[in-house]
């Protein structure tokens, strides 16, 4: 199935491009850093006065930062399918998180977007944490990627082993040292390719608990070990910048910096801020889906550019093909949208959103509206913060992003719209596959000391 649809992928580019390698002037090398559980307040640029994050800030100062950006779920494997395929995770059943014990994982014959750049000769490479499947066929070098170093899953999980390419590489894993062996990882990577177009993905396990911080940054921020955890991956990124520079690369690289999904809440001071934003991680509530994100692409991209509107993480799947000039297979539906224009003119995207938590459509977003439906509530876990129940909820984004006053009564025209524009939006995707089951519990019914 992979092949038929990298097939017929190839057999849309156009001859001219497949005769002859692109140039360097036309085959812009990208770099994609993605931090997991980053909260929208966790850095400097987006009102953080306790952490200092100049290196990811002057990405949007040299470039643009984006105040309305989405990601494709609140939770980590399926926000990282729709990054890397365009596509809602719902399309692929992907609607929890995979394990250590998990024989499952994206569905191979997903076409990722670093396949789709190896048909324009660029050398792919990932650096961190996958989380789309542990096992052979679902592991990043099936997916498109040439290189492979780091933990196939999330840091808490039982099993934390760093991988190269498709073998664990060690079992010994110190996790103060993740953030800097990521980094140095990334370095080798861009050292190595500088001379041919390149992609590399970049996605630090932290500031997943547990967090960690190596001995340079411990007790540097004004937010304990989580700042101090913060601003070593600031460093991260500026170690990157900066090798790009100094390579002579920087006007032909766009780099950008994002996050999976809102801060772990109920880790309370070993989790991140929402910035004001309500709920967190494993929420719709904008704190859960809202993330902090930002490009620089010098000479392309005007210097502190600010974008007010809805992007979402799956538009980057048709962004890096249209700047690599790459045609896309029309069978396969992406539901990303092209954003070079908002990234280099003045340009916009169309500024709507659907929300799903898990496989149940949650939600929708229109311009400055949001209409959010009944939520039954949550008691509370050590995972996951309590949650009152609560009603079919309207709320204008523009002037409450806080999502504090429901204005459903007030506006029942409004209401009317959305719900008839939410399910037509739900309804162009289709039927959907079945959720992929992620883990079987064991069989404990005859063991005498389980309860």
């Amino acid at each position: 199935m992979k092949l038929t649809l990298m097939f017929a992928l190839l057999c849309m580019v156009s001859f001219g491009a497949l005769a002859k390698p692109v140039s360097r002037q036309t085959s812009p090398n990208i770099i994609f850093i993605f931090a997991d559980d980053l909260g929208y307040g966790d850095l400097s640029s987006f009102g953080a006065t306790d952490i200092q994050t100049p290196n990811i800030d002057s990405l949007g100062k040299q470039g643009i930062t984006f105040t309305e950006f989405y990601s494709a779920s609140s939770i980590c494997s399926p926000s990282r399918a729709g990054l890397l395929t365009g596509r809602m995770p719902q399309r692929m059943g992907i609607n929890g998180v995979f394990f250590p014990d998990s024989w499952t994982g994206m569905p191979p014959e997903e076409v990722t977007m670093a396949e789709v750049l190896k048909t324009k000769n660029y050398q792919t490479g990932m650096v961190g944490k996958w989380h789309l499947g542990h096992h052979q066929k679902f592991l990043p070098l099936q997916q498109g990627f040439d290189e492979y170093f780091g933990i196939p899953y999330s840091n808490d999980m039982d099993g934390v082993v760093y991988m190269r390419g498709n073998d664990v590489e060690t079992m010994k894993v110190d996790q103060s040292l993740i953030t800097k062996t990521y980094t140095d990882e990334s370095l080798t990577f861009i050292e190595k390719h500088k001379d041919k177009p390149f992609f590399l993905y970049v996605s630090h396990n932290m500031p997943h608990t547990p967090i960690y911080a190596s001995k340079p940054f411990l007790g540097k921020s004004k937010r304990g070990l989580y700042g101090d955890v913060i601003q070593e991956l600031d460093w991260g990124v500026g170690q990157i910048i900066n090798k790009v520079e100094e390579l002579g690369l920087l006007e032909n690289t766009l780099i950008i910096f994002s996050s999976d999904n809102g801060p772990w809440l109920s880790m309370k001071e070993y989790s991140g801020s929402a910035g004001g934003l309500r709920e967190g991680k494993m929420y719709t509530f904008e704190g859960g889906m809202r993330v902090p994100t930002l490009a620089m692409w010098k000479g392309k991209i005007p210097a502190g550019k600010q974008y007010h509107n809805v992007v979402t993480q799956m538009d980057w799947f048709p962004t890096f093909a249209a700047i690599t000039n790459t045609t896309l297979n029309h069978n396969i539906p992406i539901d990303g949208k092209d954003i070079t224009q908002v990234l280099t003119s003045s340009g916009a995207r169309q500024n709507t959103f659907v929300y799903f938590d898990n496989a149940k459509l949650d939600g929708y977003r229109s311009g400055d509206w949001k209409l959010k439906l009944p939520f039954k509530g949550y008691k509370g876990s050590p995972w996951k913060n309590a949650v009152a129940p609560h009603g079919l909820s309207l709320f204008n984004l523009k002037k409450d992003p806080g999502e504090t006053v429901n204005l459903v009564k007030k506006y029942p025209q409004m209401v009317e719209q959305l719900t008839n524009e939410m399910h037509q939006q739900a309804k162009l995707l289709g039927k959907l596959p079945a959720t992929i089951t992620v883990r079987q519990k064991a069989d404990e019914s005859q063991v005498p000391f389980v309860k």
